[in-house]
């Protein structure tokens, strides 16, 4: 039985599917523009956009306890926070928010870092039958 790294496949693919409903969920005919909920939302002004704040905090959450870095943690905050201001002004932001997507930017973020880290993590080989221990007589 070998052991594993927790995977957070799952929980990225969880991620990744409310980031797409939020921001890439529908095209728009003719144009062929994918837009989600979150520009739907943004079209009642101050309610909507406030509303749409709650699934890029769930996914600012679920980052910090996938593991994200504070520098990485601080990035998406920019993201998520530039979609909210732009986001509220009529008409410019609801355009804004077409195209900025800040969800699938920050889960695209949260899964470059997941994927950097399961490359630099070592191979850790056959251990069945072995114990672990940090002491030194106890690895014989």
């Amino acid at each position: 039985m070998e052991p594993h790294a927790p995977s957070h496949e799952a929980d990225l693919a969880r991620l990744r599917r409310l980031a797409v409903s939020m921001d890439s969920a529908f095209k728009l005919p003719i144009v062929g523009v994918r837009m989600g909920w979150d520009s739907i939302l943004g079209f009642v002004p101050v309610v909507g956009d406030t509303l749409a704040l709650l699934p890029s905090a769930y996914i600012l959450k679920e980052s910090h306890r996938m593991g994200a870095p504070k520098g990485m943690l601080a990035k998406m905050l920019v993201n998520t926070g530039i979609d909210y201001v732009i986001g509220s002004v009529p008409l410019v932001g609801d355009l804004f928010d077409i195209g900025w997507k800040s969800k699938l930017r920050n889960v695209d973020l949260l899964e470059r870092h997941l994927k950097d880290q399961a490359a630099k993590a070592p191979t850790t080989g056959n251990v069945e039958g072995r114990m672990s221990s940090h002491h030194p007589t106890l690895n014989n």
